[in-house]
């Protein structure tokens, strides 16, 4: 059973850092998509960053380019997502999701109707 666990999450002031991690266990699979996903109160879940860990290729959403680092650790099999400059607007649910095995082609786009695994996220919120 495949099992997505995130932590990291809290409370930030305008322009600090915050690193995610989602603990993956239960896939056996090597080459998938792996993804970050937020979901703020009253807006629609957005895709914000993604690996594909056959070819460690890294995709990020028009509004978290520049300042949001997506990495995998292989060894534990983390993933992980470094926020720098937080802005108010990136307040949100955060989620870490896991695509079918060999879906390479749905990393790019990091659409959530792609994804059928998910963790039950981590409450990130950036006040100023």
């Amino acid at each position: 059973q495949v099992q997505l666990v995130e932590s990291g999450g809290g409370s930030v002031q305008v322009g600090g850092s915050l690193r995610l991690a989602c603990a993956i266990s239960g896939y056996t699979d090597r080459d998938y998509c792996v993804a970050w996903f937020r979901q703020a109160p009253g807006k629609e879940r957005e895709g914000v960053a993604a690996i594909y860990t056959g070819t460690n290729s890294k995709y990020y959403g028009d509004s978290v380019k520049g300042r949001f680092t997506v990495s995998r650790d292989n060894v534990q099999n983390k993933l992980y997502l470094q926020m720098n400059s937080l802005r108010p607007e990136d307040t949100a649910v955060y989620l870490c999701a896991a695509g079918p095995p060999g879906g390479w082609a749905i990393c790019p786009s990091i659409m959530s109707k792609y994804f059928a695994l998910w963790g039950k996220g981590t409450q990130v919120t950036v006040s100023s």
